[in-house]
């Protein structure tokens, strides 16, 4: 049996996947040689050809958040104009929107902020009918048996994000049973 990491080698190949805010965070993580993926937490459709381009020329995987892509629908005609520009990975809060995405062959992390019991276990509850990638699951401090339950109710990787500052805080989120964690903060991604 596989464990998580190895799950998620598309990913990453240590514990940290680089989430870029800006485009000099872009420019700046398609220099990570230990970074097969990208995630995109900015852009709309104009500059996204283009972002596109780069990761491909880089050899990078470029995960488009699209709750924070301006300019394309979040429905099926979105979801299909994304594929046909060439975007391969996507992560969305919304499961009818990664089970599209999963439809039109691109990898899916679902994101899911877990503040309390309750969207556990509606988190749970909606990835009875969809099967993602990945899950991100958000803040990365949540505890270690929060993030065991949702493994052992989905099966799915888990990775972390969210009020990632330092070291300890990537260190911690593993500790706790992520198998990886998204990180904004450029003096992080050489974990």
């Amino acid at each position: 049996m596989k464990t998580q990491s190895q799950n998620l080698s598309w990913l990453c190949t240590g514990h940290v996947i680089p989430a870029c805010r800006t485009e000099a965070d872009f420019g700046c993580a398609l220099r990570l040689p230990q970074a097969p993926s990208l995630i995109l937490l900015y852009g709309d459709i104009n500059s996204l050809p283009e972002l596109l381009q780069r990761a491909q020329a880089a050899g990078k995987l470029l995960l488009v958040h699209l709750d924070l892509l301006d300019g394309v629908g979040r429905d099926k005609a979105g979801i299909a104009f994304l594929a046909k520009m060439g975007v391969k990975g996507l992560i969305t809060t919304k499961p009818q929107l990664g089970k599209l995405a999963r439809q039109e062959g691109m990898r899916v992390i679902q994101r899911m902020f877990l503040v309390d019991s309750e969207s556990l276990r509606t988190g749970i509850r909606i990835l009875k009918g969809f099967r993602p990638d990945a899950i991100e699951a958000l803040p990365a401090s949540t505890p270690a048996s929060v993030l065991a339950e949702l493994k052992e109710a989905t099966d799915v990787p888990i990775m972390a994000g969210g009020l990632v500052r330092s070291a300890e805080d990537v260190r911690q989120a593993v500790l706790n049973g992520a198998c990886a964690v998204s990180v904004s903060q450029r003096q992080l991604w050489n974990l």
